[in-house]
């Protein structure tokens, strides 16, 4: 069946469509994969800048313009190419990796495609596509509509300042107060969870097969590999490098990150 509102499997592509539409860009499986794009494009950039001897050539800003349109003007169908890469790999990631080198055969890059995923294992790419993704919908999306709830329960507070009404207390009538300020009360909250919220970092792993880049130091050893990541993880993609990880990211700041929102949803409940 075509998906409608009625074949949706979830009520959060069903019938409160119109409610989450706007997060397609961050959550759908066509944003994961356009995420993931993204950051091995910008790997294999960043490798071209250091440089490696092997991609001295590429070290050139029109082919840089080139590679980031994969992922600038990634498309369903882009998409839909990586999905059927993917059934013949079983390996969703690698499926990524695939695309992009068949979709750069025109830029003659020759043996240098092969840097492409370079020494990374599939968590290099997935813990730090998904950070990004959550970062870039709780800044673009979340914090703006929860700043808009908060200005508007303090509008409110300021039009029903003086309006006095009964308080109770252990179910019983107790001193009389404000509706202005009993609203208040929920601005107060909100504000001291948003802040909270935008003190949780979004960690990223990225470190190799068990976050010791123990391939790149052997093929090249005389690279800063740390320092290369740091740079990469923090100033390109706008997270937080976690320096000692296995395989994957700790998840230790998504619990908090998530811990905000739960709490968030509480006080507006």
């Amino acid at each position: 069946m075509d998906l409608s509102l009625l074949t949706a499997i979830s009520p959060i592509d069903g019938r409160y469509r119109n409610k989450t539409s706007e997060l397609d860009a961050y959550f759908s499986e066509f944003a994961l994969i356009k995420y993931r794009v993204e950051v091995e494009v910008e790997y294999f950039i960043g490798l071209c800048q250091i440089p490696l001897p092997l991609l001295e050539d590429i070290n050139k800003e029109e082919i840089f313009v080139s590679l980031r349109k994969l992922y600038k003007d990634f498309s369903l169908e882009d998409a839909q190419k990586v999905k059927e890469i993917e059934a013949v790999t079983n390996h969703d990631v690698k499926a990524v990796e695939y695309f992009i080198k068949e979709k750069i055969q025109d830029l003659d890059l020759g043996k240098a495609t092969e840097f492409i995923h370079f020494g990374l294992t599939s968590q290099d790419i997935n813990n730090t596509a998904i950070p990004k993704l959550l970062k870039d919908s709780i800044e673009e999306v979340y914090t703006p509509m929860l700043i808009g709830i908060i200005e508007h329960l303090e509008s409110l507070s300021s039009l029903w300042g003086e309006i006095p009404m009964l308080a109770k207390t252990h179910g019983q009538a107790a001193s009389p107060t404000i509706l202005g300020k009993e609203m208040y009360v929920f601005v107060e909250r909100l504000r001291a969870q948003l802040k909270q919220l935008r003190a949780v970092d979004y960690s990223a792993k990225f470190g190799g097969a068990t976050g010791n880049f123990n391939a790149h130091h052997i093929a090249y050893p005389e690279t800063n590999w740390m320092k290369f990541a740091d740079t990469f993880v923090e100033k390109t993609l706008g997270l937080k490098r976690s320096q000692f990880t296995t395989q994957v990211e700790h998840y230790d700041n998504l619990a908090a990150l998530f811990d905000v929102l739960k709490r968030i949803n509480t006080i507006l409940i």
